[in-house]
């Protein structure tokens, strides 16, 4: 028989249709589909001018770290006889400084100093405090109160102090002040992170994990830390931010690179006894810093959700 008896139209109708699946045909009436490749929309489409902004300022200043040759020719660390401060003009268009270097050329290599010396703090305040937060939150008990008593010890300390301490120690130098920078931002990462452990070791699908025999660590690995980072990229950016300037200011007051590395807050440290003759020693470079950490803190903000 060509025509489906009524039970068996029932049971084609209760059968289930998988995810994505077109519906059946109701009938000559029903809308026809529409094949081919579909419309894919990028988020990035729909982002706001001020995240474009944001994005490609930050790129800008990663090209300047990896190929500041592309950006300027003038060698950063020897002047020119009969150039010293002189202001923006063709040849040197943002200006040379009291030895006769051009100033562009330092801005552009010195970001290589700041932006790694930035991406180690960071690192090492994400790795530690990672740890400590995935221990508290995990194991609970006397470790949590253990950890999170030295926690606020940390938070406890002015950031600035903290880091001078810790300089004092390891001595000068872009290393030593971007691991000092870290240790300062550690108690910041441990506290998001535990209280992202706490919440998701009390869901259902970490219980079953645990209750079908998963081991401790496993468990952790698998379930707990992977659902717990979300918000913990978001800080690790806006701490990206934090650390350019926190370097900068070790190296405004004279503890991190050394002259003559042209490292940003070292040349607005520079520059500051000649603010009445040549303001764009100082000028430039702070724009730099002050354009690189609100691009990042733009960025951070993007990546929590934020839509402002």
């Amino acid at each position: 028989m060509n025509a489906l008896t009524h039970n068996e139209g029932v049971a084609l109708q209760l059968q289930p249709q998988p995810v994505g699946a077109a519906p059946p045909h109701q009938g000559p009436s029903a809308t026809p589909q529409r094949r081919g490749w579909p419309v894919l929309r990028s988020p990035l489409a729909r982002a706001p001018l001020g995240l474009w902004l944001a994005w490609s300022v930050v790129a800008l200043v990663l090209l300047w770290a990896i190929v500041p040759g592309w950006f300027s020719s003038h060698d950063p660390l020897v002047g020119q006889a009969g150039q010293q401060l002189r202001a923006p003009h063709a040849g040197h268009w943002l200006g040379t400084d009291a030895l006769g270097r051009d100033v562009w050329a330092r801005v552009v290599h010195g970001s290589v100093h700041s932006l790694s010396g930035a991406l180690v703090a960071v690192g090492v305040g994400l790795l530690v405090g990672t740890t400590l937060g995935l221990l508290a939150g995990a194991v609970g008990g006397r470790t949590d109160d253990a950890l999170m008593r030295l926690v606020d010890v940390l938070l406890a300390v002015p950031s600035l102090l903290l880091s001078l301490a810790i300089i004092i120690v390891l001595g000068f130098g872009t290393v030593n002040a971007a691991i000092a920078v870290g240790v300062a931002s550690v108690a910041s990462f441990a506290r998001l992170v535990r209280s992202e452990v706490v919440r998701v070791r009390r869901t259902e699908y970490v219980e079953a994990a645990f209750g079908s025999g998963g081991r401790f660590r496993a468990v952790l690995w698998r379930h707990v830390l992977p659902n717990s980072l979300t918000s913990v990229v978001a800080l690790a950016a806006l701490q990206f931010g934090s650390a350019i300037l926190a370097i900068a200011t070790l190296g405004f007051l004279g503890y991190g690179a050394p002259p003559p590395t042209p490292e940003w807050g070292l040349l607005i440290a520079e520059g500051r006894n000649y603010l009445s003759t040549a303001w764009w020693l100082t000028t430039v470079p702070g724009l730099v810093v002050v354009a690189v950490v609100l691009a990042v803190n733009r960025i951070s903000v993007s990546l929590a959700g934020g839509q402002s």
